[in-house]
């Protein structure tokens, strides 16, 4: 008699293959590849809300946000920390448009009352490492926000207006070091506070030049209050060194303010710090 033969069963791994090969197979993985893409693509904004509030340490935040991580608005809210009772927002909501591109993400961001064409930025990430490329851009501000920071915003309770202005500027983090290039110029104008009568006490512009330890040039545009100083970041550190003086017939409208932003010499209030 011949030995009946046996069927041999094929190996684990070729009826996997054999089943992915199926009509059924192929479903699944196309149902699941689906699902994947439509959760990238609708992504819901409150992700993105996460994220800034995580990498902010809660300092920046973003409120009632509607539409997906892609394209979507939301209140933007300043705060000195998680649990800070000290808030302050724009006064109108904050857009954003995401879009990937071969090198990076291209951001846009706008709000009616700031500004006048949306703000642009590349970011291009690396091995443990980041570039932000800013586009020449001004975004103006009003200067209640900063008191959404907390101390010492709050006391000093600034009003007026900010001008924020870039020229070339590029952000880089790379091996836990962060450095940029380029300028950043913060024009604060007609600003007054409620720590003194006067108001408005002057125009300011503060000058901060990158590098790999950018330097500080704040000067005053006009006003009785004069303000001026250098100063540079070294190691993460800002040393400054300024002074502050008014106009003689307003020193004595102002010289509990001098007390305040500095230690007296005569007329003169020095500034240092760092």
């Amino acid at each position: 008699m011949k030995p009946s033969l046996m069927p041999i069963a094929p190996p684990r791994a070729a009826r996997g293959v054999s089943a992915l090969r199926s009509p059924r197979g192929w479903a699944v993985a196309g149902a699941v590849c689906g699902a994947l893409l439509a959760a990238v693509i609708w992504a819901p904004a409150t992700w993105l809300v996460y994220a800034v509030q995580t990498a902010s340490e809660g300092k920046v935040l973003l409120q009632e946000a509607r539409g997906t991580v892609w394209n979507g608005s939301a209140r933007l809210v300043l705060a000195e920390g998680e649990g800070s009772r000290d808030r302050s927002s724009l006064p109108t909501r904050l857009q954003w448009t995401l879009r990937p591109a071969l090198t990076g993400l291209n951001i846009a961001l706008q709000s009616d009352c700031c500004t006048a064409t949306p703000l642009q930025a590349r970011l291009s990430p690396g091995w443990n490492a980041m570039t932000a490329q800013v586009q020449d851009s001004v975004i103006e501000l009003p200067a209640e926000l900063l008191a959404g920071l907390g101390t010492p915003w709050n006391t000093v309770a600034l009003q007026g207006q900010l001008r924020l202005s870039t020229q070339s500027l590029q952000l880089h983090y790379r091996a836990g070091r962060a450095n940029s290039q380029g300028l950043t110029r913060l024009e604060a104008l007609a600003v007054s506070s409620r720590l003194s009568p006067l108001k408005p006490l002057g125009s300011y512009r503060l000058d901060i030049q990158g590098g790999d330890n950018p330097k500080l040039q704040l000067s005053t545009l006009a006003g009785d209050l004069q303000l001026s100083g250098q100063g540079q970041w070294v190691d993460a550190r800002l040393h400054f060194n300024g002074e502050a003086s008014a106009s003689p017939e307003r020193e004595a409208a102002l010289s509990n303010l001098l007390n305040i932003l500095g230690r007296r010499q005569g007329t003169r209030s020095i500034i240092t710090f760092g």
